[in-house]
């Protein structure tokens, strides 16, 4: 069995922000030269999210009002969280209904997808420099 590690790298400018990123993770895949296997994917920041759904910019605007009526920013005081100095109780919530994390299998040397599926970095605390994990393990 073979393993492969690569990391992606995001700073995104605003505080939220919904990026697709199936391409560099099929760019991982090709590189790592494994044909069969699982891929994982995954936010190595508590205010990320990494996810699957369909790539249609109405579908994320819905996410964005939902996430925003489950986990308003504002007033930022609501959250005990930000009585540590920080103003971003309501990304670690919002991660936390989206996820950390997708596994998708590997099968011919591409990524096992239903139809639509894409695969997405989901930012809830933008405006400094974060990072996602790729790790490919198979034959």
């Amino acid at each position: 069995m073979k393993s492969f590690r690569k990391e992606l790298w995001f700073d995104v400018p605003s505080r939220r922000a919904f990026i697709n990123i199936t391409g560099e993770v099929e760019d991982a895949l090709r590189a790592s030269g494994i044909r069969e296997g699982l891929c994982l994917v995954n936010a190595m920041h508590i205010t990320a999210s990494v996810f699957i759904n369909d790539d249609e910019s109405g579908l994320h605007r819905d996410y964005e009002r939902w996430l925003e009526q489950l986990a308003p920013h504002e007033p930022t005081e609501q959250y005990l969280h930000n009585r540590t100095g920080e103003d971003n109780g309501d990304a670690h919530l919002k991660r936390q209904v989206m996820g950390r994390e997708v596994v998708v299998a590997v099968t011919d040397g591409k990524l096992d997808f239903g139809t639509w599926e894409r695969i997405f970095y989901g930012e809830f605390d933008g405006r400094r420099r974060k990072r996602v994990l790729v790790k490919i393990i198979g034959a």
